[in-house]
């Protein structure tokens, strides 16, 4: 009889920055094993252990954590923290104290010298005025000894009913002599009828701030009221049930409106209004629509006392498909790749992948 072929365990991945945990989810659903984790904001806390309980949550600083004392892994994945380099933050880039985290994630990278890494950020590192920074966190990683490749994706192209933009970077060990290319992108994009369709009718307005009892029956199914600045009104905020959401931002406040309200009237330049006689119809997404759109499942719940901290978790996080697709992906270019690196490793390269390139 012949002998069966071991089977190859599971590759085992660390998690920096995790925040709800949208990415490890996603890595998760691929067959990857999350062997620990990493979040200092205290308001993410109990959402991230109440939904990954067998996971070790770390709730340190990265500066201040030891990276000898991370277990041992296959992967490193996360996205440091994005508002030094978005262009609605402070544009302070890597000069920002939260711009330097990516400095600790090539700490702990250099440490564990994993198979692969994955960094996730906003399209705003590729911006000119960043150009100079974000090529020296690229050549960081292939002094370190990976083949880097890094590009823009639009997640609702992978399975995410979203328009959502961001750079993702991975990186692979430079004795694999191989390149991450990302999947094939979808033709056909999914829409927000597809997403939240069968939850139109059951949502609530926040009660701590409505004076209500009423609980929504499906968790985190609740919307803020009120505070619709001048900024949010001076462009259209409504999507059509046929087409992906707007981007899911990382707060109630510029959450998008309900598909159920007809597009905002232009009334002016940079000024749009509600359709008259229409009004009861625009409300905000819930921090559950957006967790769909974000494609979280719905058994997945966020707790936190105020909505806006579930509004933040949900928009910072990555989309979960996305996740899953990406470390399918990783998983079946590194298959058969032995775990421990060479003796002896050079320098890696870096490549930018383009549209046309995918597949």
């Amino acid at each position: 009889m012949a002998k069966k072929s071991a089977l190859r365990p599971r590759l085992r991945v660390a998690s920096l920055f995790s925040g709800a945990g949208g990415l490890d989810l996603g890595f998760k659903r691929a067959g990857v094993q999350i062997v620990w984790a990493n979040e200092f904001d205290r308001s993410i806390w109990a959402t991230f252990e109440a939904n990954f309980p067998r996971t070790n949550l770390d709730r340190r600083s990265i500066s201040e954590i030891d990276a000898t004392e991370l277990p041992d892994c296959d992967g490193l994945i996360g996205g440091p923290p994005c508002q030094s380099w978005s262009e609605a933050g402070a544009r302070r880039g890597i000069s920002d104290g939260r711009g330097k985290l990516f400095m600790d994630y090539m700490r702990v990278l250099a440490e564990k010298d994993p198979l692969f890494f994955l960094a996730e950020n906003v399209p705003g590192i590729l911006f000119e005025r960043n150009r100079r920074a974000f090529w020296k966190i690229l050549s960081g990683f292939s002094k370190l000894g990976y083949n880097v490749s890094y590009g823009l994706l639009n997640a609702s192209h992978f399975g995410v009913p979203q328009d959502r933009e961001r750079v993702i970077i991975v990186g692979y060990r430079s004795d694999t002599d191989l390149f991450f290319v990302p999947p094939s992108p979808e033709q056909t994009r999914p829409s927000l009828k597809t997403a939240i369709w069968d939850l139109r009718n059951s949502a609530l307005p926040d009660s701590r701030t409505n004076n209500s009892t009423r609980q929504p029956r499906l968790p985190n199914h609740h919307y803020m009221t009120g505070g619709l600045s001048m900024i949010y009104m001076s462009r259209n905020r409504v999507r059509p049930w046929d087409q992906p959401s707007f981007t899911i931002q990382a707060s109630g406040r510029h959450a998008p409106l309900h598909p159920q309200a007809p597009p905002m009237e232009i009334v002016g330049p940079d000024k749009r209004r509600f359709v008259r006689g229409k009004e009861e119809l625009y409300r905000r997404l819930t921090v559950r629509e957006c967790a769909r759109i974000q494609t979280f499942p719905d058994d997945f719940e966020f707790r936190y006392r105020s909505i806006n901290d579930g509004y933040k978790m949900v928009g910072n996080a990555v989309p979960v498909e996305l996740a899953r697709r990406l470390a399918r992906k990783i998983s079946r270019d590194l298959a058969d790749v032995p775990r421990r690196p060479r003796r002896r490793r050079k320098h890696g390269a870096v490549k930018r992948f383009e549209s046309e390139d995918l597949g």
